[in-house]
């Protein structure tokens, strides 16, 4: 009921200052659309931007806590190794053919991979 007589009086209020009620009645129609239309925006950008966002980072979040000894990754340099090693925000991970030793910020994991790295294998003599 407060609502109602809220309107009504923002109605006769603009309907006065203006002449008539006509105007004012589009203006109050106009600055509700404005309105509308700007949680309208935000949900859009919500849904498109925000929430996928999120989704990914709770997934690279995941995988960073799920390393364990033996996962072949992949670093954001670009580097391919295998993890022998995990601290509190530390990764001991080898590498190549002479199994060098290199720790590396957990942050610093881009992906697990699956499949199986050439570099690692053993040579052929």
């Amino acid at each position: 009921m407060d609502k109602l007589f809220s309107l009504d009086l923002l109605l006769e209020t603009a309907a006065s200052s203006t002449g008539t009620e006509g105007t004012a009645t589009s203006m109050v129609g106009s600055s509700i659309f404005s309105i509308g239309f700007l949680v309208i925006m935000f949900a859009v950008m919500y849904f498109l931007m925000i929430r996928p966002q999120k989704k990914k980072e709770k997934a690279v979040k995941a995988m960073l806590d799920a390393l364990k000894v033996g996962d072949r990754v992949l670093t954001i340099g670009g580097i391919y190794g295998t993890v022998t090693g995990v601290k509190d925000d530390q990764v001991i991970i080898t590498v190549g053919n002479q199994k060098t030793v290199m720790n590396m910020a957990r942050w610093a994991i881009k992906s697990v991979e699956d499949a199986p790295l050439e570099n690692d294998a053993t040579p052929e003599v």
